[in-house]
C-alpha cells in the first residue's frame, strides 16, 4: 500500500520544500499540500526533483480567510475571483507537476450556489484537460465546515453527473465521509470509478489513523481488493510531532 503524505498537516512547523523532503525521509510515496502560493513553485519542483516524490494535489485558494471564507466557487457573484484563484492554481500545478486541483466550493447554499459551482468546474475543466491535470471536489463535514456547500457524496455524485467532464473526480475523504454518511466500505464500492483521490484520518478527532472508530485496517484492505492502488492522502492531525504519530505507518 502506498501512502502520500498531506504537507498542511504534517510537518506544518517547515517550510513547505523541507517538509517535502522530511515525507521523502519517513518513506512516503508522495505528497499532497493545501495552499502552497507563499512558496515559490520553482521551489517546490527543486524538492520534489530532489526526492522524486510526485505532487499528487493542491487547492484553490479561500478567499478572504479573515472575513470567513473557505473557498468561492459556489458563491454567487464572486465568479472573477473563484475563477482567478482556478487559474492560478493550474498555473502552480503545471509549473510543479501537481496531478490535481480541488476547486473549494466555500459557504453557501441553494440554486443559486449550485448553478455558480457547476459553471465554475465547468470552466475548470476546460482549463485543466489540455495540461493533464485531474479537478477534484471534496465534500466536508457539517462539525469541521458548517455551512459549506458540498456535503456529501451522493451531492458530488450528481454534480460530476451534471458537469459531464473527464477530467472531473471526487476526492472521497473518509473522515469527512464517515461523519457526514458512513457506510464507508460500500460507498467506496460504489463510487470507485468517480475516485479521483482518497484521504483518511481517524474519527472523531481527526488524528493518526490507528485509533478510533472507523477501522482502517479493513478499509484498506477494502480498497486494495478493489484494484486501488494510488496513493492515499494521509490528511490528519498528529497530536504532537509528526515523526512521533508515524507508528501506524509500519502496520498497514
Amino acid at each position: 500500500m502506498k501512502f502520500s503524505a498531506n504537507l498542511g498537516f504534517l510537518w506544518n512547523e517547515l517550510t513547505l520544500p523541507d517538509a517535502i523532503r522530511a515525507a521523502k525521509l519517513a518513506g512516503f510515496d508522495a505528497v499532497e499540500c493545501h495552499w502552497p502560493y507563499d512558496v515559490p513553485a520553482a521551489e517546490i519542483r527543486a524538492a520534489l526533483d530532489e526526492t522524486g516524490l510526485p505532487m499528487l494535489g493542491l487547492n484553490t485558494r479561500r478567499g478572504d480567510v479573515a472575513a470567513g471564507d473557505n473557498g468561492l466557487s459556489a458563491l454567487t457573484g464572486r465568479e472573477v475571483e473563484a475563477r482567478a484563484a482556478i487559474s492560478e492554481a493550474l498555473d502552480y500545478a503545471r509549473a510543479t507537476k501537481t496531478r490535481a486541483v480541488h476547486v473549494m466550493a466555500g459557504f453557501a447554499s441553494g440554486p443559486e450556489a449550485h448553478a455558480s459551482f457547476i459553471a465554475n468546474l465547468r470552466f475548470a475543466c476546460a482549463e485543466a484537460e489540455a495540461h493533464g491535470i485531474t479537478i477534484l471536489i471534496e465534500p466536508l463535514n457539517h462539525h469541521d465546515a458548517p455551512g459549506y456547500f458540498l456535503q456529501t457524496t451522493e451531492q458530488a455524485q450528481d454534480i460530476i453527473s451534471e458537469v459531464n467532464h473527464p477530467a472531473l473526480r471526487l476526492m472521497f475523504d473518509c473522515y469527512h465521509v464517515q461523519i457526514m454518511e458512513g457506510d464507508l466500505t460500500r460507498r467506496l464500492q460504489n463510487l470507485l470509478g468517480l475516485i479521483g483521490h482518497i484521504q483518511f484520518a481517524s474519527v472523531p478527532d481527526r488524528g493518526a489513523p490507528d485509533h478510533g472508530e472507523v477501522d482502517y485496517h479493513a478499509i484498506f484492505a477494502t480498497i486494495t481488493r478493489l484494484g486501488y492502488d494510488r496513493p492515499l492522502g494521509a490528511e490528519y492531525k498528529p497530536a504532537g510531532k509528526t515523526e512521533d504519530s508515524l507508528s501506524w505507518f509500519s502496520v498497514f
